[in-house]
């Protein structure tokens, strides 16, 4: 499996999943029931923007992700936004993107997986010397959701972290993000006795295609109704669209009165 995950094509592949999850869930109104149960079976995190708040409701609550130091939301009492980035390979874009977090003062999340510490490190030396934080995406970004033993579900965390290690010297924080957004309240379990806390999202969009990316109307079409109080946003760090938004896109919000928060605010890391 790490000799295929070395193959940029299979990687773009891997990594573009996790919205295709959430894109396929919304509107499902999964809410009322034992969520945690129906997000189970499913093993896939998902969402509905049919809410008259305009907050979005999780396939499992806030209340229920919170007995496994997982979450997907902030303070839907406070206009703050939670930046994060998804990426498996470098696709030429992270140096403009950090470029723009720096010029806003905005300290966001990258979730990597090991192809991307392998191939990119002085990026990520930037990343966390710029203030940013470096999360877990697994080493090789299976479905962790198929896998049931704690060995291999830790192998995946801790190789990763060790590679971190090597590259940067410090200890990689406890966060973790699940490949293809799929999960089991087996691995949530699991990550909690590890000491990591689990980080979905609340928004997201159709960013990762390379060869058909969504113009800049159709990124702000997705990404600006739906902004809300709390989110925790979801992009590619390989989409062309985004670095070239990205400076239009924080100006945006910080127009309708929203300021960036670190996400270790909310999980105390």
């Amino acid at each position: 499996m790490y000799l295929i995950l070395k193959r940029k094509t299979v990687i773009k592949a891997l990594t573009c999943i996790p919205v295709l999850v959430l894109i396929m869930l919304i509107g499902a109104g999964l809410t009322g029931g034992n969520t945690m149960e129906t997000a189970a079976s499913d093993n896939n995190w998902g969402l509905s923007f049919n809410t008259a708040s305009g907050i979005p409701t999780g396939n499992a609550s806030q209340q229920e992700l919170k007995k496994y130091d997982a979450l997907y939301l902030g303070d839907t009492s406070q206009k703050k936004i939670y930046l994060t980035f998804d990426a498996g390979y470098e696709n030429g874009y992270t140096a403009k993107i950090l470029d723009t977090l720096k010029k806003h003062n905005v300290k966001a999340a990258f979730f990597l997986v090991g192809n991307y510490i392998k191939t990119s490190p002085e990026l990520v030396k930037r990343m966390v010397n710029e203030g940013h934080t470096v999360g877990n995406h697994t080493m090789t970004h299976p479905d962790m959701a198929a896998i049931s033993d704690k060995e291999s579900f830790k192998k995946e965390l801790t190789e990763l972290e060790a590679l971190y290690k090597d590259a940067v010297g410090n200890e990689m924080k406890k966060l973790y993000r699940p490949p293809q957004g799929k999960f089991s309240i087996e691995n949530l379990k699991m990550a909690k006795e590890m000491g990591y806390h689990t980080v979905f999202w609340s928004l997201a969009y159709v960013d990762w295609y390379n060869d058909d990316q969504p113009s800049r109307e159709e990124a702000f079409d997705k990404l600006i109704p739906r902004m809300h109080s709390g989110a925790v946003v979801l992009l590619h760090s390989t989409s062309e669209t985004n670095c070239n938004i990205l400076d239009e896109l924080l100006t945006k919000w910080e127009d309708m009165g929203y300021t960036f928060g670190d996400i270790n605010e909310l999980t105390g890391t």
